[in-house]
């Protein structure tokens, strides 16, 4: 499922109370009825709706009853700034992933996989911290993102549409696009896309090509 239709399924609270319940132990309906104070027939259709998107399992035991357990891990991420809104999925990745390829990481978290309880606690302790680290260090580039598209802004535009110019540059910094691309991606209508073009042409900052839209000042490399 996509980050879309999951951010709509875990938009209600009975669901993500399911889940949160799950993640401590599996369940059968009549405890997930209790614990939720509703009927078991709409725990039933929760659960429907739980395993139709991949998040939640079942199992039956030698007593013929069911029981549900989640499924697999998903990390589901929502960035809302005053230059869009945005959502995303993410699964855990292969463990042969390479991190080493990674320009701005520097990882050490390798343990012996022996089995010994000591070595496994001391691996959870620094893959918390690490995590911790990493959400901080997103927090800092979120907001040097929006300070950067601010200033982009201000260098071109002024008024209350000027955050759009920000948005029109990054879409076409790396390749040149025609306004319907453009205005699929941004999701902006066509005409005031290529306004804002025209008015940018004007300032000496973009040019229209035979390929499309272009950037007319130079790229910093990466």
């Amino acid at each position: 499922m996509d980050s879309a239709g999951l951010l709509d399924l875990l938009g209600n609270e009975n669901r993500r109370r399911i889940l949160r319940l799950l993640s401590r132990k599996p369940c059968y309906v009549t405890e997930i009825s209790e614990y939720l104070g509703v009927s078991p027939k709409a725990v039933i259709e929760h659960l429907r709706k739980l395993d139709e998107a991949g998040l939640v399992e079942s199992r039956t035991d030698d007593q013929r009853r069911k029981y549900f357990h989640i499924a697999r891990n998903v990390r589901l991420e929502v960035n809302v700034s005053p230059y869009g809104f945005a959502s995303k999925s993410a699964y855990p990745a292969s463990n042969s992933l390479d991190l080493t390829s990674c320009r701005h990481l520097s990882l050490d978290v390798a343990y012996e996989d022996d089995g010994d309880l000591g070595e496994l606690l001391a691996s959870l302790e620094r893959l918390e911290r690490l995590e911790n680290e990493l959400s901080l260090a997103q927090r800092w580039v979120q907001g040097r993102l929006c300070e950067t598209l601010d200033r982009i802004s201000e260098s071109v535009g002024s008024g209350p549409e000027s955050r759009i110019y920000a948005d029109l540059l990054a879409s076409i910094r790396s390749e040149p696009k025609g306004v319907g691309a453009i205005s699929r991606e941004l999701e902006a209508p066509r005409e005031v896309v290529a306004e804002l073009l025209e008015a940018m042409a004007d300032q000496g900052l973009v040019r229209r090509t035979e390929r499309g839209w272009e950037l007319v000042c130079e790229r910093e490399p990466t």
